[in-house]
């Protein structure tokens, strides 16, 4: 069976939305690593059951949909039959506004979400324009749009001080701090963190020559113990086993940064 895969980034829901997808097929390994993006996810199933593990929870086996918070470790992805499912990738600030689901309390792990409305009406209509439309975001409030800011703040440079921004948003590093843990689920140094490295995937060709080092250091690290360290907590695998395992699953013109296939 082919394998379908459809994105959206709608324009009226930027500031909440990163993505919507749908995906339907098999995938040709039996499992994946996905890396964090500082986003939470929100996923409704209308396929065969997909087995998902966060850090050290316990695995979850979601047949009705799944909710993946904000988290900084990579996400075991597993199928176990045909993917159909419909899902939302919602920006660092989306996931109270728009799941109206307070990120903290699932930082970190994969919980049920049954969406039972936005299943059966996806069930009965499966376009990603009746997704969009469900969409419906609360008002942003002043945290939210403080939190906003800082946000594009660090992904135009995520290696500057997270005191030197507090500053400039009239607030202090600690109220800066709390915000970002009740609005975005992380703190801003690990939501740098994860926009460096997912910049970093992103530029990175695993066809090509890679001078990891030379790489390293145009993101910020100058020590490879340091990067490797890094970049191991955010994928799963060292730099190199992340390049192997893109070359084997996928081909030049399918690039997925942050993916990495269990190829054994």
């Amino acid at each position: 069976m082919e394998f379908t895969y459809e994105e959206r980034r709608p324009p009226g829901l930027a500031r909440f939305v990163e993505s919507i997808w749908y995906a339907r097929g098999r995938i040709d390994y039996q499992r994946e690593w996905i890396a964090p993006t500082g986003s939470t996810v929100a996923v409704v199933v209308l396929g065969d059951p997909i087995r998902l593990v966060t850090g050290d929870h316990p695995p979850l086996v979601a047949h009705e949909g799944f909710l993946i918070g904000p988290h900084d470790r990579p996400v075991l992805n597993e199928p176990l039959g045909e993917t159909h499912c419909f899902g939302v990738v919602t920006t660092a600030v989306g996931c109270r506004a728009l799941l109206d689901q307070d990120p903290s309390p699932v930082r970190g792990k994969v919980v049920p979400w049954p969406a039972t409305a936005l299943r059966q009406a996806l069930s009965t209509d499966g376009r990603l324009d009746v997704l969009e439309k469900a969409l419906v975001p609360a008002a942003p409030g002043p945290a939210l749009l403080r939190c906003e800011a800082a946000v594009h703040a660090l992904e135009a440079d995520p290696r500057r001080s997270i005191a030197g921004l507090a500053a400039e948003l009239n607030v202090s590093h600690g109220h800066l701090d709390r915000e970002f843990t009740e609005i975005v689920g992380l703190g801003p140094r690990v939501l740098s963190r994860i926009l460096r490295l997912r910049s970093l995937l992103a530029a990175l060709d695993v066809y090509a020559p890679v001078d990891w080092p030379g790489l390293a250091a145009t993101y910020g690290w100058f020590d490879q113990s340091h990067f490797i360290r890094d970049f191991r907590r955010h994928t799963g695998v060292t730099p190199s086993a992340y390049v192997r395992a893109q070359r084997s699953a996928f081909t030049p013109d399918q690039a997925a940064p942050g993916f990495v296939p269990d190829v054994k």
